[in-house]
């Protein structure tokens, strides 16, 4: 299974407590790295949540944003503690008769007394438990994108490995006749030159080209990797990071082969197999 880090996954709630909404962003990243807006009535979710996603997700930057709208936002229902108002308007009104200039107290200075006002605690046990089920939801909407995303990379990569299959299969099919035409050019070197064929001597120099030559391991570890890659496409597991590591081999080995090509059409094969690779990396950036 291909999972893409690059998603976008949106729920709503509702309830007598109001409006809930999470939204969850994510990016390519190496490691898992979440981080959230949550309101403060919610902020002990946190941690659970952050569990949640471990469980859920292996990489990619995560941005998780949380918001409540009504229960917050509503106007809120003051209580007002009549004895203590009572005390303090009498207090006050005491003072008043020993003053000269006595002071006018308004209600709002009494309300302003430590005890006259109180907003009740609200009770958010109701939105945590609607929080919860709704991050719940909107991380497995966010697995389906990041799947659904991902496998459209599918295509991409069997097309790119089948044209590598036959880059591969045709350089194999071409070096015998290579290999062949080269013994005959240096032959041909030594018979202008003049020089006596010793056998020997021949033969030597024939070893050497051939070592110098010989792409037969390169392109049986090209091969090993494209069979790799095709395997690993097929595993329901994060797959992001093996694949940039066979990304990596399979571009030292197209490097190898270029660098020993004896033939303009090898040299032209490692280069496509060069941009292939490089193709694919690009979008394995991007993968879980």
């Amino acid at each position: 299974m291909i999972r893409s880090m690059t998603a976008f996954a949106r729920q709503d709630a509702r309830g007598e407590w109001g409006v809930l909404t999470c939204e969850i962003r994510t990016v390519n990243h190496r490691y898992l790295e979440p981080s959230f807006r949550l309101p403060e009535a919610l902020r002990e979710l946190e941690n659970r949540f952050r569990e949640t996603l471990r469980q859920r997700l292996r990489r990619g930057k995560v941005d998780v944003s949380l918001r409540l709208q009504g229960a917050e936002e509503s106007t809120p229902a003051f209580e007002i503690n009549d004895d203590i108002a009572k005390a303090v308007n009498h207090a006050a009104n005491h003072i008043n008769r020993m003053l000269d200039n006595p002071a006018h107290i308004s209600a709002l200075d009494i309300l302003r007394w430590p005890g006259v006002l109180s907003v009740p605690e609200q009770d958010y046990t109701p939105a945590r438990e609607a929080a919860v089920s709704l991050f719940d939801a909107t991380v497995t909407e966010l697995v389906v994108v990041r799947e659904r995303e991902g496998e459209r990379l599918r295509p991409l990569f069997e097309d790119r490995l089948a044209t590598m299959r036959r880059l591969v299969a045709g350089v194999r099919a071409r070096m015998p006749a290579l290999l062949d035409a080269q013994e005959r050019t240096l032959r041909e070197r030594f018979e202008k030159a003049r020089v006596e064929l010793d056998p020997e001597r021949v033969a030597q120099e024939m070893v050497l080209l051939a070592q110098k030559s010989d792409v037969a391991e390169e392109l049986d570890r090209l091969d090993a990797h494209i069979s790799e890659v095709t395997e690993t496409l097929q595993r329901d597991e994060a797959i992001g990071r093996r694949l940039d590591f066979l990304m990596q081999e399979l571009n030292r080995e197209a490097n190898t082969l270029s660098s020993k090509s004896i033939d303009a059409d090898v040299t032209r094969s490692a280069v496509d197999l060069k941009v292939l690779i490089e193709q694919m990396r690009e979008q394995v950036q991007n993968i879980e």
